[in-house]
Protein backbone atom coordinates (compact mmCIF):
# COMPACT_ATOMS: atom_id res chain seq x y z
CA UNK A 1 0.00 0.00 0.00
CA UNK A 2 1.15 3.88 -0.49
CA UNK A 3 0.71 4.89 2.72
CA UNK A 4 2.69 7.95 3.95
CA UNK A 5 1.55 7.02 7.35
CA UNK A 6 1.44 3.70 10.12
CA UNK A 7 -1.35 2.18 10.88
CA UNK A 8 -1.56 3.18 14.81
CA UNK A 9 -1.07 7.35 13.35
CA UNK A 10 -4.48 6.43 11.20
CA UNK A 11 -6.41 4.42 14.67
CA UNK A 12 -5.46 7.73 16.30
CA UNK A 13 -6.91 9.95 14.39
CA UNK A 14 -9.81 7.96 13.80
CA UNK A 15 -10.27 7.88 17.62
CA UNK A 16 -10.51 11.35 17.63
CA UNK A 17 -12.65 11.68 15.02
CA UNK A 18 -15.05 9.24 16.83
CA UNK A 19 -14.40 10.68 20.27
CA UNK A 20 -15.70 13.85 18.75
CA UNK A 21 -18.66 12.50 16.97
CA UNK A 22 -20.06 11.21 19.91
CA UNK A 23 -19.70 14.60 21.97
CA UNK A 24 -21.48 15.94 19.19
CA UNK A 25 -23.83 13.23 19.00
CA UNK A 26 -23.89 11.72 15.53
CA UNK A 27 -23.87 8.49 15.00
CA UNK A 28 -22.20 8.89 11.19
CA UNK A 29 -20.31 11.14 9.05
CA UNK A 30 -20.44 11.62 5.40
CA UNK A 31 -16.95 13.32 4.43
CA UNK A 32 -16.84 14.65 1.34
CA UNK A 33 -13.51 16.62 1.65
CA UNK A 34 -10.71 14.63 0.02
CA UNK A 35 -7.95 16.05 2.75
CA UNK A 36 -10.79 14.83 5.02
CA UNK A 37 -10.50 11.10 3.67
CA UNK A 38 -7.00 11.59 3.31
CA UNK A 39 -5.91 12.55 6.98
CA UNK A 40 -7.81 9.56 8.21
CA UNK A 41 -7.32 6.49 5.68
CA UNK A 42 -4.52 7.69 3.02
CA UNK A 43 -6.78 7.89 0.41
CA UNK A 44 -5.07 9.95 -2.07
CA UNK A 45 -7.23 10.45 -5.62
CA UNK A 46 -8.28 13.61 -7.66
CA UNK A 47 -11.10 11.58 -8.54
CA UNK A 48 -13.63 14.06 -5.66
CA UNK A 49 -14.06 16.02 -8.86
CA UNK A 50 -17.02 13.08 -9.26
CA UNK A 51 -19.60 11.94 -6.24
CA UNK A 52 -18.07 10.25 -3.98
CA UNK A 53 -18.47 9.91 0.00
CA UNK A 54 -16.43 8.44 3.18
CA UNK A 55 -19.52 7.52 5.96
CA UNK A 56 -17.59 6.91 9.19
CA UNK A 57 -20.22 6.07 12.13
CA UNK A 58 -20.02 6.70 15.64
CA UNK A 59 -18.53 3.25 16.43
CA UNK A 60 -15.11 3.36 13.87
CA UNK A 61 -17.02 1.40 10.88
CA UNK A 62 -15.70 2.80 7.79
CA UNK A 63 -17.34 2.67 4.21
CA UNK A 64 -15.88 4.80 1.02
CA UNK A 65 -18.38 4.93 -1.99
CA UNK A 66 -17.08 5.76 -5.40
CA UNK A 67 -16.38 5.57 -9.11
CA UNK A 68 -14.90 2.36 -10.58
CA UNK A 69 -11.73 4.46 -11.56
CA UNK A 70 -11.45 4.81 -7.96
CA UNK A 71 -11.35 1.39 -6.62
CA UNK A 72 -7.98 0.36 -6.94
CA UNK A 73 -6.85 3.97 -6.11
CA UNK A 74 -8.25 3.72 -2.99
CA UNK A 75 -7.31 0.42 -2.41
CA UNK A 76 -3.87 1.22 -2.79
CA UNK A 77 -3.68 4.06 -1.45
CA UNK A 78 -5.94 3.98 1.85
CA UNK A 79 -6.60 1.37 5.12
CA UNK A 80 -10.38 1.20 3.91
CA UNK A 81 -11.56 -2.61 3.32
CA UNK A 82 -15.17 -1.52 2.62
CA UNK A 83 -14.90 -0.10 -0.76
CA UNK A 84 -18.50 -0.02 -2.82
CA UNK A 85 -19.32 1.71 -7.07
CA UNK A 86 -21.69 3.47 -8.06
CA UNK A 87 -22.07 2.93 -11.87
CA UNK A 88 -21.78 5.63 -14.01
CA UNK A 89 -24.75 6.01 -16.64
CA UNK A 90 -27.30 7.83 -17.71
CA UNK A 91 -29.39 10.07 -15.15
CA UNK A 92 -27.42 7.79 -12.85
CA UNK A 93 -28.09 9.06 -9.13
CA UNK A 94 -25.27 8.06 -6.94
CA UNK A 95 -27.01 9.27 -3.34
CA UNK A 96 -29.68 6.21 -4.40
CA UNK A 97 -26.78 4.13 -4.32
CA UNK A 98 -25.70 6.12 -1.01
CA UNK A 99 -29.15 5.71 0.75
CA UNK A 100 -28.71 2.15 0.47
CA UNK A 101 -25.43 1.86 1.96
CA UNK A 102 -26.59 3.89 4.94
CA UNK A 103 -29.54 1.05 4.94
CA UNK A 104 -26.88 -1.70 5.01
CA UNK A 105 -25.33 0.06 8.05
CA UNK A 106 -28.19 0.48 9.73
CA UNK A 107 -28.41 4.04 10.04
CA UNK A 108 -32.09 4.75 9.25
CA UNK A 109 -33.37 7.65 11.12
CA UNK A 110 -29.90 8.25 12.22
CA UNK A 111 -28.25 11.82 13.37
CA UNK A 112 -25.45 12.11 10.09
CA UNK A 113 -23.22 14.95 9.62
CA UNK A 114 -22.30 16.04 6.14
CA UNK A 115 -19.30 17.94 5.13
CA UNK A 116 -21.09 20.46 2.88
CA UNK A 117 -18.34 23.45 2.28
CA UNK A 118 -15.65 22.04 0.09
CA UNK A 119 -15.09 21.50 -3.15
CA UNK A 120 -16.01 17.76 -3.30
CA UNK A 121 -19.47 18.77 -2.36
CA UNK A 122 -20.73 20.32 -5.88
CA UNK A 123 -24.32 22.47 -5.42
CA UNK A 124 -26.08 19.43 -7.81
CA UNK A 125 -24.80 16.69 -4.88
CA UNK A 126 -26.21 18.83 -2.41
CA UNK A 127 -29.87 19.12 -3.91
CA UNK A 128 -29.77 15.42 -4.59
CA UNK A 129 -28.29 14.49 -1.23
CA UNK A 130 -30.90 16.27 0.62
CA UNK A 131 -33.55 15.31 -1.46
CA UNK A 132 -32.55 11.81 -0.72
CA UNK A 133 -31.69 11.98 3.37
CA UNK A 134 -34.29 14.88 4.37
CA UNK A 135 -36.71 11.87 5.33
CA UNK A 136 -34.06 9.62 6.15
CA UNK A 137 -32.73 10.80 9.43
CA UNK A 138 -31.34 13.94 11.03
CA UNK A 139 -29.24 15.44 8.95
CA UNK A 140 -26.98 18.24 10.05
CA UNK A 141 -23.71 20.48 8.65
CA UNK A 142 -20.49 19.75 10.31
CA UNK A 143 -18.49 20.87 7.60
CA UNK A 144 -15.63 21.85 9.86
CA UNK A 145 -15.56 19.03 12.33
CA UNK A 146 -12.63 17.20 10.78
CA UNK A 147 -11.08 20.27 10.13
CA UNK A 148 -10.59 21.69 13.31
CA UNK A 149 -9.42 18.26 13.94
CA UNK A 150 -7.09 18.62 11.14
CA UNK A 151 -5.03 22.01 12.77
CA UNK A 152 -2.97 19.72 15.08
CA UNK A 153 0.20 18.39 13.82
CA UNK A 154 1.54 14.68 15.10
CA UNK A 155 5.34 14.57 14.93
CA UNK A 156 5.26 12.23 11.49
CA UNK A 157 3.11 15.59 9.86
CA UNK A 158 5.14 18.05 10.96
CA UNK A 159 7.73 15.86 9.38
CA UNK A 160 6.46 16.32 6.34
CA UNK A 161 5.81 20.13 6.83
CA UNK A 162 9.08 20.64 7.56
CA UNK A 163 9.84 18.64 4.05
CA UNK A 164 7.97 21.04 2.30
CA UNK A 165 9.37 23.81 3.66
CA UNK A 166 12.75 22.89 2.45
CA UNK A 167 11.04 22.35 -0.81
CA UNK A 168 10.02 25.85 -0.91
CA UNK A 169 12.97 27.14 -0.27
CA UNK A 170 14.79 25.65 -3.35
CA UNK A 171 11.79 26.96 -5.06
CA UNK A 172 12.86 30.48 -4.11
CA UNK A 173 16.41 29.73 -4.69
CA UNK A 174 15.80 28.40 -8.36
CA UNK A 175 13.74 31.26 -8.59
CA UNK A 176 16.78 34.43 -7.69
CA UNK A 177 19.10 32.20 -9.62
CA UNK A 178 17.16 33.66 -12.81
CA UNK A 179 15.60 37.05 -12.09
CA UNK A 180 17.56 39.42 -13.40
CA UNK A 181 16.24 42.37 -15.90
CA UNK A 182 15.00 40.22 -19.32
CA UNK A 183 14.39 37.03 -17.49
CA UNK A 184 11.39 35.12 -18.89
CA UNK A 185 8.67 34.78 -16.08
CA UNK A 186 8.05 31.34 -17.72
CA UNK A 187 11.44 30.20 -16.86
CA UNK A 188 11.81 31.54 -13.52
CA UNK A 189 7.99 29.20 -13.17
CA UNK A 190 9.36 26.42 -14.62
CA UNK A 191 12.58 26.37 -12.28
CA UNK A 192 10.65 26.54 -9.30
CA UNK A 193 8.10 24.04 -10.07
CA UNK A 194 11.10 21.70 -10.92
CA UNK A 195 13.05 22.12 -7.58
CA UNK A 196 9.96 21.23 -5.54
CA UNK A 197 9.64 17.85 -8.30
CA UNK A 198 13.00 17.00 -8.18
CA UNK A 199 12.92 16.90 -4.33
CA UNK A 200 10.52 14.55 -4.20
CA UNK A 201 7.29 16.96 -3.48
CA UNK A 202 3.88 16.85 -5.35
CA UNK A 203 1.94 19.46 -7.48
CA UNK A 204 0.80 21.85 -4.64
CA UNK A 205 -3.74 22.24 -4.50
CA UNK A 206 -3.28 25.46 -6.67
CA UNK A 207 -1.12 27.26 -8.69
CA UNK A 208 2.08 28.83 -7.53
CA UNK A 209 1.27 32.73 -8.44
CA UNK A 210 3.92 34.87 -10.11
CA UNK A 211 3.36 38.34 -12.04
CA UNK A 212 5.22 41.24 -12.76
CA UNK A 213 5.03 44.90 -13.57
CA UNK A 214 1.21 45.78 -13.17
CA UNK A 215 0.42 41.82 -12.98
CA UNK A 216 2.79 42.15 -9.28
CA UNK A 217 -0.47 43.84 -7.85
CA UNK A 218 -2.60 40.69 -8.77
CA UNK A 219 -3.17 37.69 -5.64
CA UNK A 220 -4.16 34.68 -8.07
CA UNK A 221 -2.40 32.72 -10.67
CA UNK A 222 -3.22 33.84 -14.76
CA UNK A 223 -2.09 33.15 -17.58
CA UNK A 224 0.28 34.71 -19.72
CA UNK A 225 4.18 34.94 -19.28
CA UNK A 226 5.97 38.12 -19.71
CA UNK A 227 10.21 39.31 -19.63
CA UNK A 228 11.02 41.36 -16.98
CA UNK A 229 12.35 45.04 -17.66
CA UNK A 230 15.34 46.87 -16.73
CA UNK A 231 13.77 48.11 -13.66
CA UNK A 232 10.62 45.60 -13.15
CA UNK A 233 8.82 44.14 -9.53
CA UNK A 234 8.04 40.58 -9.23
CA UNK A 235 5.24 38.77 -7.07
CA UNK A 236 5.80 35.37 -6.15
CA UNK A 237 3.82 33.37 -4.24
CA UNK A 238 4.24 29.37 -3.83
CA UNK A 239 4.52 26.51 -1.81
CA UNK A 240 6.52 23.35 -1.29
CA UNK A 241 4.21 20.35 -0.92
CA UNK A 242 5.22 17.11 0.41
CA UNK A 243 2.81 14.00 0.85
CA UNK A 244 0.54 16.78 0.09
CA UNK A 245 1.41 18.36 3.03
CA UNK A 246 2.57 22.88 2.37
CA UNK A 247 4.82 25.23 3.19
CA UNK A 248 3.40 28.43 1.59
CA UNK A 249 5.84 31.43 0.82
CA UNK A 250 5.34 34.82 -0.76
CA UNK A 251 7.99 37.72 -2.09
CA UNK A 252 8.02 40.48 -4.19
CA UNK A 253 11.24 40.58 -5.81
CA UNK A 254 12.51 44.38 -7.37
CA UNK A 255 14.41 44.50 -10.68
CA UNK A 256 16.62 47.25 -10.80
CA UNK A 257 16.18 50.55 -8.31
CA UNK A 258 13.76 49.89 -5.79
CA UNK A 259 11.36 53.06 -5.58
CA UNK A 260 10.88 54.66 -2.49
CA UNK A 261 7.66 53.37 -2.47
CA UNK A 262 8.77 49.57 -2.72
CA UNK A 263 10.96 50.66 0.66
CA UNK A 264 8.43 51.77 2.64
CA UNK A 265 6.05 49.30 1.98
CA UNK A 266 8.45 46.58 2.93
CA UNK A 267 8.96 48.49 6.14
CA UNK A 268 5.38 48.53 7.21
CA UNK A 269 5.50 44.40 5.61
CA UNK A 270 8.70 43.42 7.73
CA UNK A 271 7.69 45.36 10.84
CA UNK A 272 3.49 43.86 11.06
CA UNK A 273 5.19 40.80 10.30
CA UNK A 274 7.49 40.61 13.73
CA UNK A 275 4.67 42.61 15.35
CA UNK A 276 2.67 39.30 14.22
CA UNK A 277 5.26 37.05 15.68
CA UNK A 278 4.55 37.81 19.01
CA UNK A 279 0.76 36.94 19.55
CA UNK A 280 1.65 33.73 17.00
CA UNK A 281 1.82 31.62 20.42
CA UNK A 282 -0.81 30.11 22.20
CA UNK A 283 -3.12 31.72 24.48
CA UNK A 284 -4.47 34.44 21.44
CA UNK A 285 -6.42 33.65 18.89
CA UNK A 286 -5.96 33.68 15.16
CA UNK A 287 -8.53 37.38 15.25
CA UNK A 288 -5.36 38.66 17.36
CA UNK A 289 -3.03 37.82 14.49
CA UNK A 290 -5.42 39.79 12.27
CA UNK A 291 -5.85 42.27 14.35
CA UNK A 292 -2.10 43.22 14.68
CA UNK A 293 -1.72 43.48 11.01
CA UNK A 294 -4.64 45.87 10.38
CA UNK A 295 -3.60 48.23 13.60
CA UNK A 296 0.27 48.78 12.26
CA UNK A 297 -1.08 48.74 8.68
CA UNK A 298 -3.89 51.28 9.41
CA UNK A 299 -1.70 53.38 11.14
CA UNK A 300 0.71 53.78 8.48
CA UNK A 301 -2.19 54.78 5.72
CA UNK A 302 -2.56 51.70 4.39
CA UNK A 303 -6.19 50.40 5.28
CA UNK A 304 -6.75 51.08 1.44
CA UNK A 305 -4.10 48.76 -0.06
CA UNK A 306 -3.56 45.96 2.80
CA UNK A 307 -6.37 42.53 2.75
CA UNK A 308 -8.97 41.72 4.88
CA UNK A 309 -7.26 38.55 5.80
CA UNK A 310 -3.45 37.74 6.17
CA UNK A 311 -2.99 34.38 6.43
CA UNK A 312 -4.33 30.70 6.98
CA UNK A 313 -3.47 27.65 8.27
CA UNK A 314 -1.75 24.91 6.16
CA UNK A 315 -1.53 21.15 5.59
CA UNK A 316 -2.34 18.27 3.78
CA UNK A 317 -4.84 19.87 1.27
CA UNK A 318 -5.94 19.05 -2.82
CA UNK A 319 -6.76 21.47 -5.57
CA UNK A 320 -8.40 23.82 -6.06
CA UNK A 321 -6.66 25.80 -2.64
CA UNK A 322 -4.17 25.06 -0.16
CA UNK A 323 -5.89 27.18 2.04
CA UNK A 324 -7.66 25.60 5.17
CA UNK A 325 -10.79 26.92 6.57
CA UNK A 326 -9.07 28.36 9.73
CA UNK A 327 -7.96 32.01 8.06
CA UNK A 328 -6.60 35.06 9.80
CA UNK A 329 -9.80 37.87 9.78
CA UNK A 330 -11.41 40.11 12.21
CA UNK A 331 -13.39 38.66 14.82
CA UNK A 332 -12.17 34.87 14.25
CA UNK A 333 -12.12 33.13 17.45
CA UNK A 334 -9.94 29.88 16.58
CA UNK A 335 -7.24 29.79 19.51
CA UNK A 336 -3.73 29.07 18.66
CA UNK A 337 -2.52 26.42 20.30
CA UNK A 338 1.29 24.32 19.59
CA UNK A 339 1.98 22.01 16.46
CA UNK A 340 0.08 24.67 14.50
CA UNK A 341 1.41 25.06 11.08
CA UNK A 342 0.56 28.70 9.99
CA UNK A 343 1.44 30.61 6.99
CA UNK A 344 1.49 34.38 7.49
CA UNK A 345 1.32 36.66 4.89
CA UNK A 346 1.93 40.69 4.53
CA UNK A 347 -0.12 41.79 1.16
CA UNK A 348 0.06 45.45 0.11
CA UNK A 349 -1.19 46.62 -3.24
CA UNK A 350 -1.12 50.04 -4.41
CA UNK A 351 -2.97 50.82 -7.19
CA UNK A 352 -2.65 54.60 -7.27
CA UNK A 353 1.24 54.05 -7.31
CA UNK A 354 1.43 51.10 -8.93
CA UNK A 355 3.42 49.78 -6.40
CA UNK A 356 3.05 45.52 -4.95
CA UNK A 357 4.79 44.11 -1.81
CA UNK A 358 4.27 40.84 -0.07
CA UNK A 359 6.22 39.20 2.37
CA UNK A 360 5.39 35.54 3.79
CA UNK A 361 6.46 32.61 5.21
CA UNK A 362 4.62 29.53 7.04
CA UNK A 363 5.64 28.93 11.33
CA UNK A 364 5.13 26.10 13.51
CA UNK A 365 3.33 27.08 16.45
CA UNK A 366 4.93 25.98 19.91
CA UNK A 367 4.31 26.64 23.49
CA UNK A 368 5.72 29.87 23.24
CA UNK A 369 7.66 31.49 20.77
CA UNK A 370 6.71 29.94 16.96
CA UNK A 371 9.11 28.42 14.79
CA UNK A 372 9.70 30.35 11.19
CA UNK A 373 9.88 26.60 8.66
CA UNK A 374 12.04 28.61 6.45
CA UNK A 375 15.95 28.61 6.37
CA UNK A 376 15.37 32.38 4.28
CA UNK A 377 15.14 35.85 6.10
CA UNK A 378 12.91 38.01 5.02
CA UNK A 379 15.17 40.79 4.09
CA UNK A 380 14.53 42.79 1.17
CA UNK A 381 15.14 41.18 -2.38
CA UNK A 382 16.67 43.51 -5.27
CA UNK A 383 18.33 42.13 -8.15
Amino acid sequence: MALHFDRPEFAVRLARLTDKMREEKLDALLLFAQESMYWLTGYDTFGYCFFQTLVVKADGTMALITRSADLRQAKHTSILENVQVWVDRVNADPTVDLRNLLVEMDLLGARIGVEYDTHGMTGRVARMLDAQLTSFGQIVDASYLVSRLRLIKSPAEVAYVERAAVLADDALDAALALTNPGADEADILAAMQGAVFAGGGDYSANEFIIGSAEDALLCRYKAGRRKLDTNDQLTLEWAGAYAHYHAGMMRTVVIGEPSYRHRELYNACFETIQAIETVLRPGRSFGDVFDMHAKIMDERGLSRHRLNACGYSLGARFSPSWMEHQMFHVGNPQAIEPNMSLFVHMIIMDSDTGTAMTLGQTYLTTDNTPRALSRHSLDFINV
